[in-house]
This record gives C-alpha cells, sequence and structure tokens, in this order.
C-alpha cells in the first residue's frame, strides 16, 4: 500500500528542488516513488500542476507502437504493410494520447488542484505517492528544506514523527 505525503514550500522552487533530491534517492534505492506532482501557486493567484509521469506523451507513444504492429499486419492482408504501419501509427497515437489524457493514474487531479488552491500565493507543494522508502534517511533530506507537512495518509504516529 501507498502512502500519500504533500509537503508545503515558502517558495515557488522549494518543491521541484525536494522532488530532484527524491528522486536521487530513489536512484540509491533509499524511496520507491510510484507518483509525484509539484503544484505551484503564483504571486498572482494562478495555480500550475506539473506532473511527474506525463500521461498524454506516454499514452501517445505506446498507442503509437501498438497502431504500427497492427497497422503493418493489417497492411500485410492488403499487400501495403507501409502504408497500414503508418496509417495504424497515426490512429495508435490519437487513441493512446485521448486515453492518456483521460486516464488518472496515481495521486487524484482534483485533489491536487483543491489544495493548489489553498496554498498561498508565492509558494509550491510537493505531492509524493511512496510505495516504500526508508524513513530516517528520507526524512533527515528532506529536512533541509523545512517543509510544512500538509497533508498524510500516514497513520497518527508515522505523521508526528514526520512532522518533527
Amino acid at each position: 500500500m501507498s502512502d500519500l505525503v504533500v509537503l508545503g514550500f515558502d517558495d515557488m522552487f522549494k518543491a521541484d528542488e525536494v522532488l530532484l533530491a527524491l528522486r536521487k534517492l530513489q536512484q540509491q534505492h533509499l524511496i520507491d516513488l510510484e507518483d509525484a506532482a509539484v503544484v505551484v501557486r503564483q504571486a498572482d493567484g494562478t495555480v500550475q500542476i506539473k506532473q511527474s509521469y506525463p500521461l498524454v506523451a506516454a499514452g501517445a507513444a505506446s498507442g503509437a507502437l501498438q497502431g504500427t504492429l497492427w497497422g503493418s499486419l493489417i497492411g500485410l492482408l492488403f499487400l501495403n504493410p507501409l502504408i497500414g504501419a503508418a496509417i495504424g501509427a497515426g490512429v495508435g497515437a490519437g487513441t493512446g494520447a485521448t486515453t492518456g489524457a483521460l486516464l488518472d493514474i496515481g495521486i487524484n487531479d482534483d485533489f491536487i488542484k483543491a489544495t493548489g488552491e489553498t496554498i498561498t500565493p508565492g509558494t509550491s507543494a510537493l505531492f509524493v505517492l511512496v510505495r516504500q522508502a526508508t524513513p530516517d534517511r528520507v526524512i533527515a533530506e528532506v529536512k533541509k528544506y523545512n517543509p510544512t507537512v500538509l497533508h498524510t495518509s500516514l497513520s497518527a504516529q508515522d505523521e508526528t514523527a514526520l512532522r518533527e
């Protein structure tokens, strides 16, 4: 089971820095991130959401690959596999992009938007969905950035330890 942690930061760039630090920890196998998102609330109040996993691009790439394969096979039946592959790639990419745009994997987008509206203008927040972590090492690294814990799905005891 994954745990959701939302950390708030006092400037617009700190959440990106912490996400980069967490990715480095992930390379060291100290944390396993399932999903992450950065929310920045501009000084004028507009909210910008940066997803770590671009679903539209991933869907388009996957769809294009599958479409090329199926288009080639169907094109072989009509003795023209190249045209079949080209048409299949186009249709597959379009279908994959549409599916990726409609799909919501990981952290709920509505929750991200709603929480982003509550943070102070000129600040940022980091949403991380953690599968597994080495808490003492991860917390020590993140503590340097002076985060504020905005939300967690941890137990009360674990949340208290995280806040400390």
